[in-house]
């Protein structure tokens, strides 16, 4: 999932510190076992033949390596300052949205199901019809991803998770946040002095007028980018994006789960390959 050998041995390189010695495996063969499980989502007992190991070496590993990979990558991360973002910003945006800050979406990856069954309710999305669990994912106009949430329940609504994510505490008065139709929050971002553009709504409408139209079709414009970089971390990473997600990634032991650390450090190895958006 990487575009350079060169950039994978600079992820080991800045990781290396906290990685286990292993009589077994060497550190370059434990970013690359943990790379393998994300990009092609590969069974633990096909990893362990492929590598000589025990399947359950490959998942203390595994666990082990996404617990450095976040520790160490999550710089990578980052909500950039305005002068930065309006130096940089691409031309298809400058012209209507010179003052967007984010575009925000969400992304549900399939997990088990729950025996519990408030559990079970919990995480049902009635638009997947699978469990699942939801994250929120803001990237700038740039094409690289500046906030992911932690996991909610499939059935959490957008609005919700982006109220209570901590994504709108980066807003700055003037800001503009560019969403899909389920974020109806205009009301929230604008305690933040700033503004929410999200494409009309046509329920209960014959046909949308002319202005509303334009305003659709400019905003479907600059998403597809964005929807350009979801599907890069999605086909990249099958693990986020085709897999079925065990419980056990889900157990909150401590601030963050082991699917909110697979998911943030999937983000960051996103932001280490070249922008899907153009510059010009």
């Amino acid at each position: 999932g990487l575009p350079t050998m060169a950039v994978f041995m600079g992820i080991l390189e800045l990781i290396s510190p906290g990685l286990v010695l292993r009589n077994s495996l060497t550190k370059f063969q434990q970013l690359l076992m943990t790379l393998m499980r994300l990009r092609l989502n590969l069974p633990v007992q096909d990893v362990g033949y492929r590598f000589g190991v025990h399947a359950s070496t490959v998942s203390r590993v595994f666990q082990s390596c996404i617990d450095v990979m976040f520790t160490s990558m999550r710089f990578l991360i980052h909500w950039p300052d305005r002068e930065q973002l309006r130096l940089t910003l691409p031309m298809c945006f400058r012209g209507k949205f010179s003052s967007c800050a984010v575009i925000i979406d969400c992304f549900e990856v399939f997990i088990d199901h729950p025996s519990d069954l408030l559990a079970r309710a919990h995480t049902w999305s009635s638009y997947k019809h699978h469990n699942t669990a939801k994250f929120l994912i803001g990237i700038v106009p740039q094409g690289t991803v500046s906030f992911i949430s932690k996991s909610w329940g499939g059935r959490t609504s957008d609005k919700f998770i982006t109220e209570h994510s901590g994504l709108l505490d980066n807003l700055l008065p003037g800001d503009l946040v560019l969403a899909d139709r389920g974020f109806d929050i205009p009301d929230s971002v604008g305690l933040y002095c700033a503004s929410l553009k999200i494409p009309a709504f046509t329920k209960g409408k014959p046909q949308l007028s002319p202005i509303e139209i334009e305003s659709t079709r400019s905003i479907a414009n600059v998403r597809i980018h964005v929807e350009r970089v979801f599907g890069s971390v999605r086909q990249k990473f099958t693990m986020l994006g085709h897999g079925i997600a065990p419980l056990d990634y889900l157990r909150a032991d401590e601030e963050y789960c082991l699917l909110d650390k697979i998911a943030a450090v999937c983000c960051a190895l996103v932001n280490c390959c070249p922008s899907v958006v153009a510059s010009e």
